[in-house]
């Protein structure tokens, strides 16, 4: 599956989590939903991934946190407002 299918995807998956469980809620819920509708979809998906940084000559293992990656092609990440 391509990176835009899988986007196509994620956003109508989002938009229904949306409208099944209306807004205020805790990002971790939202992103909760999401990668449970993924699996039940058999897409492989992983949350709150620690992706390494490299500065110099060093490597910093929390550079960063991915949300939710989505078939190793599509990083997400968690917003609500």
């Amino acid at each position: 599956m391509t990176e835009n299918e899988l986007a196509k995807i994620v956003v109508d998956l989002c938009i229904k989590i949306h409208r099944v469980l209306g807004p205020g809620l805790l990002e971790s819920v939202y992103e909760a939903a999401l990668v449970y509708e993924l699996k039940k979809l058999g897409i492989k998906v992983s949350s709150q991934v620690g992706v390494p940084l490299t500065y110099d000559e060093i490597s910093i293992e929390t550079g960063f946190r991915a949300d939710v990656i989505v078939d190793d092609k599509v990083i997400c990440r968690a917003q609500v407002h």
